[in-house]
C-alpha cells in the first residue's frame, strides 16, 4: 500500500479541461504530476495499462452513514476505517461520514470520534462530516429516530462544530424550524452548506429558504413534498430554483427509473450529487441489522424499517453511476460532474479533490465503458482491483 510512481498509459482521459484519448497520465507521491498525449518513462515505475479503459475522477460520496457492518455512529477509530477500506471497492475515494438524528450525547461521540480521526494510506478519504438531523420535522422523520428531534438551536450547532474540529461540512435540516431564518444566515455564514430534507414544507417554504441560504435538497424526492399541480412542493422548487442543488440515491427504489429521468431532465447534470446514503449493511448479506437505534430489516435489493420505511440504502456509488449511465442524455462527463465534481464543489475541496487535473490528488478509477472498476486509486494507491 505504498505510494509508488504510477503510469497509466494508453487510456482515455476524462482531465478536468478536456478529455485526452489514448493518453498518459502519470502520478507521484500521491498526485497528479502530469497527463501527456504520449511521453516515455524510465525510471522504475508501475504501469497500468489502460488501452480501451477510460480514466475518471475518483466519486465522492457526501451521504453514506456506513458500510461493511459499521456505521459513523459506531464512535470508533475501527468503525471508520471499515467503511473507509471497503469504498474504494465502489469507487469512493473520498466521503461525508454521516450521522443521524440521535441523543446529544451519541452525537457528541460520533463527532469527537471524527475530529480524531486520521485517514490511512490506501483507504478512501474521510474529509468531513454530513450532520442529518436532529433539528429535522417529525413528521417526515422517516428513518429519523422522532424522539430525539430537536428545533435548530445555534448554540448546540456551535458546541458540535467545535467537537468535530470543524468538520461539518453539510447539514440536513427542516427549514421551517427555523422560524426567524437566523440558524441557516449563522449556518451558511460559518461555510456550512445546508440541505433541507426530512421536511414538511411546501414551495414557497424552500424559496424562502433558499434566499436565507439553503442550497441544496437532501435525497431528492425522499422525506419530502412531492410535485402536486397546486403546489410544486419541494421537488419542484428543485426544478425551479436554479440555487439548488438535489443529492439523488439512484438505486432504482427511492427514486423509479422515471422519475430519475424526469428530474435529469429538469435540472441536468450541474445540479444534480449522486450519493448512496447507504447503512452498517452494504456490501453484507441480507439479514437484520439497525440504523439509529432501530431495527432494520435487510433484502438483497433495500434496507427497511419494521413498518417498511425506507431505511438508507444498500447502494454502491458505481452502481448508481451505472444507473444514470442507462438514462437519456447521461454521458460519461456528466456522470463525472454529479459523482466527482459537483460535490467537491459543495464541499469546497475542489482544489485538490473531484476532477483530473495537474497537481491534484491523484483520486483516480480506471473503468470500462459500462462503468465495471478495473483499478481505483486513492491519493496515488492502488486500493481495489477489479475483475
Amino acid at each position: 500500500m505504498h505510494n509508488t510512481a504510477i503510469l497509466i498509459k494508453n487510456a482515455k482521459i476524462y482531465s478536468e479541461d478536456n478529455v485526452v484519448s489514448n493518453g498518459n497520465i502519470y502520478i507521484e507521491e500521491g498526485r497528479i504530476k502530469e497527463i501527456t498525449a504520449s511521453k516515455e518513462y524510465d525510471e522504475n515505475i508501475s504501469i497500468i495499462d489502460g488501452t480501451n479503459l477510460n480514466v475518471i475522477p475518483g466519486f465522492i460520496d457526501s451521504h453514506i452513514h456506513g458500510a461493511n457492518g459499521a456505521d459513523t455512529m459506531d464512535a470508533t477509530e475501527a468503525a471508520l476505517d471499515r467503511i473507509a477500506s471497503v469504498l474504494p471497492e465502489e469507487g469512493t475515494t473520498s466521503f461525508l461520514a454521516t450521522t443521524i438524528t440521535q441523543s446529544p450525547e451519541n452525537i457528541d461521540k460520533a463527532l469527537e470520534n471524527v475530529a480524531d480521526y486520521e485517514n490511512k494510506s490506501g483507504q478512501a478519504d474521510m474529509i468531513g462530516i454530513h450532520l442529518e438531523g436532529p433539528f429535522v420535522e417529525k413528521s417526515k422523520a422517516g428513518a429519523q429516530p422522532i424522539e430525539y428531534i430537536i428545533e435548530p438551536n445555534i448554540e448546540q450547532f456551535k458546541k458540535w462544530q467545535e467537537l468535530s474540529g470543524n468538520k461539518i461540512k453539510t447539514i440536513t435540516m427542516a427549514p421551517e424550524h427555523d422560524k426567524t431564518g437566523e440558524f441557516i444566515k449563522y449556518l451558511t455564514e460559518t461555510g456550512v452548506t445546508v440541505s433541507a430534507g426530512h421536511t414538511d414544507t411546501n414551495y414557497a417554504g424552500i424559496k424562502k429558504a433558499v434566499a436565507q441560504g439553503v442550497s441544496q435538497l437532501t435525497h431528492l424526492c425522499n422525506a419530502m413534498n412531492g410535485i402536486h399541480h397546486r403546489d410544486i412542493g419541494a421537488v419542484g422548487a428543485a426544478f425551479q430554483l436554479e440555487q439548488l442543488s438535489g443529492e439523488i440515491i439512484a438505486d432504482g427504489i427511492h427514486i423509479s427509473k422515471e422519475m430519475l429521468q424526469l428530474i435529469y431532465q429538469n435540472m441536468g447534470s450541474k445540479r444534480l450529487i449522486l450519493i448512496t446514503d447507504a447503512m452498517r449493511a452494504k456490501c453484507l448479506p441480507p439479514g437484520d441489522y439497525e440504523l439509529g437505534g432501530q431495527p432494520v430489516i435487510v433484502s438483497e435489493d433495500r434496507a427497511v424499517l419494521a413498518d417498511g420505511t425506507l431505511a438508507g440504502s444498500i447502494l454502491k456509488m458505481h452502481e448508481g453511476a451505472k444507473q444514470m449511465l442507462q438514462l437519456d442524455g447521461v454521458s460519461m462527463e456528466n456522470v463525472i460532474e454529479m459523482a466527482s465534481i459537483n460535490p467537491a464543489k459543495q464541499i469546497g475541496i475542489f482544489d485538490r479533490k473531484g476532477s483530473i487535473a495537474k497537481g491534484k490528488d491523484a483520486d483516480i478509477l480506471i473503468v470500462d465503458d459500462h462503468m465495471n472498476i478495473k483499478y481505483t486509486i486513492c491519493r496515488g494507491v492502488v486500493s481495489y482491483k477489479g475483475e
